[in-house]
């Protein structure tokens, strides 16, 4: 979960020039009151306090949070981890808020989609879930909201926050049986008013793009026209794709993305997240195309020329080829069974839920006399004004800086079902 991965995506992203066809924005930093939003107040303070440099006096505290770097633990601990926490949650948060607005149709945030962090600890390489607290804000204008998650690795941390609620669907295409997390059964369904809203289709190894596409369309068509979301959450997690260190896949950039198309053609305001990946040039490679998937906007497979070219040799190619010595465990009879006994389920639903109208919640507007406070509780940031005055522009004519216009009358809905 290198931050590296986001400087070898971003370089693609301006040097295919796909920058031209977004705007983009420099999110604030989360605070730690809107991480407690989900996550527990205890957990959000350790997350603050924690260091390098005190974790073996925090002894006890590293054990209940699940922190460290031993065979029980996979969230080590690091210089910056809640500044980290911070920029990656306020991206997700930022771009909810736009999408709730009606400011735009997709937002992408590829540091986002840390899947794994529960309401009090930490998991897998996740620190806190941005994208549960994305879910909790978009729940405050949307009445449904569709979760899918095409990561190697299950959507745990997800499903469990949503687990008995029928305003959230989360769909997780994954690896199951003896691979982290371990969740992620077919037979794990939902609870309570959300039974038949967790739907799971667990996978072996040596899934390819013909295989994930056979199952990923038909699967999402059913749950769409079942389930009526009003908004979408994608999770990218890079882990699916083929040579992953991580990973057992043999999924292709090309596949990878034709997920995202598909998802994007059915018109719904879409949140797009990043996740796993420990390849990091093929996490770019990924991202990138995706990106230009999301803009409508061929690119050449030829890596175009960045700070970090040297990263793609030797082919210099943006497509991954698939490993053609690696089996497919996943045979058609499997598949066809496994989605048959989806379908069973989401027949199971009796419609989609319906939500009462309220009074509007408190909106995350951001006052400006707040933009200079010291403490990251009390700040907050206009993203509307912090488009990097250099980065993103080749002049200064490049780009029409227009003004954020005000958000739209919107109704939203009750989000405490």
């Amino acid at each position: 979960m290198k931050p590296h991965r986001m400087k070898l995506a971003h370089h693609l992203v301006v040097n295919y020039d796909l920058y031209q066809k977004m705007d983009v924005f420099e999110p604030h930093w989360a605070s730690a009151d809107e991480m407690k939003v989900f996550h527990a107040p205890d957990y959000i303070e350790f997350l603050q306090r924690v260091s390098p440099a005190n974790q073996r006096d925090m002894a006890m505290d590293m054990t209940k949070y699940n922190f460290g770097e031993t065979s029980d633990t996979d969230c080590p601990v690091f210089d910056g981890v809640f500044d980290f926490c911070q920029i990656y949650t306020g991206g997700t948060l930022d771009a909810v808020v736009r999408l709730n607005f009606g400011l735009c149709d997709i937002a992408i945030n590829w540091s986002g989609g840390l899947h794994h962090a529960k309401k009090a600890s930490g998991s897998g390489f996740c620190y806190v879930n941005d994208i549960v607290l994305g879910i909790l804000e978009l729940l405050k204008y949307h009445p449904r909201v569709l979760y899918i998650d095409i990561d190697a690795h299950h959507g745990d941390g997800v499903e469990e926050a949503f687990y008995v609620t029928d305003r959230v669907m989360t769909v997780s295409f994954h690896k199951y049986g003896d691979y982290f997390p371990g969740t992620g059964d077919i037979k794990d369904i939902g609870a309570k008013n959300g039974k038949y809203y967790a739907v799971n289709f667990p996978l072996h190894s040596g899934m390819d793009d013909d295989s994930y596409e056979s199952i990923f369309k038909p699967v999402i068509e059913k749950v769409m026209e079942t389930f009526c979301p009003s908004a979408v959450v994608l999770q990218c997690g890079a882990d699916s794709l083929t040579g992953d260190r991580l990973g057992c896949f043999n999924v292709t950039t090309r596949g990878h993305g034709e997920c995202v198309r598909f998802v994007k053609g059915f018109g719904l305001p879409m949140l797009v997240l990043g996740g796993g990946g420990y390849r990091i040039r093929n996490v770019s490679r990924a991202w990138a195309y995706e990106t230009s998937v999301l803009v409508n906007q061929d690119v050449s497979n030829n890596i175009p020329y960045n700070d970090y070219f040297e990263f793609y040799s030797p082919d210099f190619k943006l497509h991954l080829v698939p490993d053609k010595d690696l089996k497919n465990d996943n045979t058609r009879e499997y598949l066809e069974t496994h989605k048959i006994k989806i379908f069973e389920n989401l027949r199971s639903l009796t419609g989609a839920p319906s939500v009462q109208m309220h009074q509007p919640p408190p909106v995350r507007m951001l006052r400006e006399e707040d933009e200079d406070a010291v403490d990251p509780d009390l700040r907050s940031e206009n993203d509307g004004k912090h488009q990097h005055e250099a980065e993103f522009y080749h002049d200064e004519h490049d780009q029409d800086n227009n003004e954020v216009p005000e958000a739209p009358d919107v109704v939203p809905m009750d989000v405490d079902n």
